[in-house]
């Protein structure tokens, strides 16, 4: 199994996904909303944001270490334009040069997190904005090996605060909907943890555990299918971030 077939890189079009993936659009309607003028977006992925920010944009450079489906995406789109790249640095990007910044579920996977946050800020301009979103590691029902790290509410914040002059810490919730679908998760999880009486998922190596949890991760999304089927974006909100949001959501200004 690849990397780009774990359940990481989340489509619309795999049903068992729906539950991860209206949250994740929510995330790009909310950025559209807020960007102009040149933005850059760090981690394509499959490419399904290109359609959401390009239209309120003059341009759109996306990068992502692999090349999936994005270059298809940007077809039609003369504004848009797809670069390879492994990040950080932001290699061939000048300073002060993008009025935006976006990153959705990436900074989870950097290893050196806070160079990663330090380049973003070199190449936006002043006053220009970065809008990041994150795993809530107090959500989180059991250890994912594929991310590096995952960040508590305030530890984001202060990290971000060493760099930028501003932190709007936003979270995105879910309605009742999306809360049972998440209990039905975490019950069907634990139910498969109870199996680990050592606790290896959390200290054993990253690289052992990453196709395993995948495997499961992917096997548990099909079990509950139908329970995920039926939510809409609309079932998420970004509201301040605190305690019971899934994702965090900042937005930081220079």
């Amino acid at each position: 199994m690849s990397k780009i077939q774990t359940a990481e890189r989340v489509s619309g079009s795999d049903t068992s996904d729906n539950y991860v993936f209206q949250r994740s659009l929510l995330a790009y309607v909310q950025a559209a909303k807020l960007v102009s003028g040149r933005v850059l977006e760090i981690g394509t992925g499959s490419g399904y944001g290109i359609e959401v920010i390009s239209p309120n944009v003059d341009s759109f450079v996306t990068i992502d270490k692999f090349e999936t489906s994005a270059r298809e995406k940007i077809k039609g789109h003369s504004n848009v334009e797809f670069k390879k790249m492994n990040v950080p640095p932001l290699t061939g990007f000048e300073d002060n040069s993008f009025d935006f910044v976006i990153s959705f579920q990436v900074i989870e996977h950097i290893q050196k997190d806070h160079e990663f946050v330090k380049e973003i800020h070199r190449v936006l301009k002043p006053e220009g904005k970065m809008i990041i979103t994150t795993p809530n590691k107090s959500m989180s029902i059991t250890r994912n090996p594929w991310h590096i790290r995952e960040y508590e509410i305030n530890v984001l914040k202060e990290m971000f605060e060493k760099y930028f002059s501003s932190v709007d810490a936003r979270g995105v919730f879910g309605n009742d909907s999306v809360m049972k679908y998440y209990e039905e998760n975490k019950a069907s999880v634990n139910k498969l943890m109870r199996f680990d009486i050592f606790n290896f998922q959390w200290w054993g190596p990253r690289w052992l555990l990453q196709i395993p949890y995948d495997i499961m991760n992917r096997r548990n999304r099909n079990k509950l299918t139908d329970a995920g089927a039926h939510i809409k974006m609309e079932d998420y909100f970004v509201d301040k971030a605190k305690a019971g949001c899934f994702d965090l959501f900042y937005v930081a200004t220079k």
